[in-house]
């Protein structure tokens, strides 16, 4: 039985419930029989993994190495995920470097499996934190089961400082950040930007997110976000304008000018 997150509302009062019992909940989920099987299968068998087909042809094994990067959406796309691993990050043109989003490089990176690579599946140290990374990363699915701005908030808590703390310039950061669904999904909704944005060219939507972000915090630099203060106020922000579009969609505009005036 797999022990399911509980969270008793949503906005930030939800968020704040969740962060108090966050310890306690995700050890909780760990210890449920079939997460425990799901680490302790990928532990044990993940050393005789030694090319990409290996991986790929496991699929109890490319569960947790995918959901330890947040593609766990990839299970099915063999094809695709076998590329990514065999191609490597050496060589420009190796798919996981063409692609926008930065995940696939991490997670091509993290087992050694291309072109010229050291393999690191023997590495135990390496595969025990994918192993846990995976395990955070199937919480906060869990917790998206009941609300999925409580899934984007639990992810930007470690993915939004490691995207800040990269040794690139302010833009590459931020282009790294637009290609991260999950990121991008919360840094529209908290600088209020609208559906439409994102048929804008590149160059367009990365001008109105650093001239956004500099209205709301003061600085356009995503670096601000390796201090944790900044992180929680940013949470903060999203969570409430979430909460206040899904309320919008609940009511046509003249009951929500209604409610308004009546408040």
């Amino acid at each position: 039985m797999t022990f399911q997150p509980v969270v008793p509302t949503g906005g930030i009062a939800g968020w704040r419930f969740l962060q108090r019992t966050y310890d306690a909940q995700l050890q909780s989920f760990a210890d449920s029989d079939v997460n425990a099987r799901d680490r302790a299968y990928f532990l044990d068998n993940i050393g005789d993994v030694r090319t990409a087909e290996d991986l790929v042809s496991d699929r109890r094994l490319l569960q947790v190495a995918l959901g330890a990067f947040g593609l766990e959406d990839d299970l099915n796309n063999t094809y695709f995920i076998q590329k990514v691993l065999s191609d490597g990050t050496r060589a420009d043109d190796a798919l996981a470097n063409r692609l926008a989003d930065g995940r696939y490089r991490e997670f091509s990176d993290a087992f050694g499996l291309g072109a010229g690579a050291t393999r690191k599946t023997g590495l135990i140290t390496n595969m025990e934190q994918i192993a846990d990374d995976s395990l955070t990363a199937r919480f906060e699915v869990a917790v998206g089961q009941s609300d999925d701005a409580m899934r984007i908030a639990l992810y930007a808590q470690h993915a939004l400082p490691e995207i800040a703390s990269l040794d690139r310039s302010g833009d590459r950061k931020w282009f790294e950040l637009m290609g991260n669904p999950p990121l991008r999904q919360m840094m529209e909704t908290a600088l209020g930007l609208p559906s439409s944005f994102a048929q804008l060219d590149l160059d367009r939507q990365l001008g109105q997110f650093k001239e956004r972000l500099a209205r709301v915090t003061g600085s356009d630099d995503l670096a601000q976000f390796t201090d944790p203060e900044a992180v929680s106020k940013l949470t903060d922000t999203y969570l409430a304008r979430n909460q206040i579009a899904q309320f919008q969609a609940g009511f046509s505009p003249a009951q929500t000018a209604l409610i308004l005036l009546g408040g």
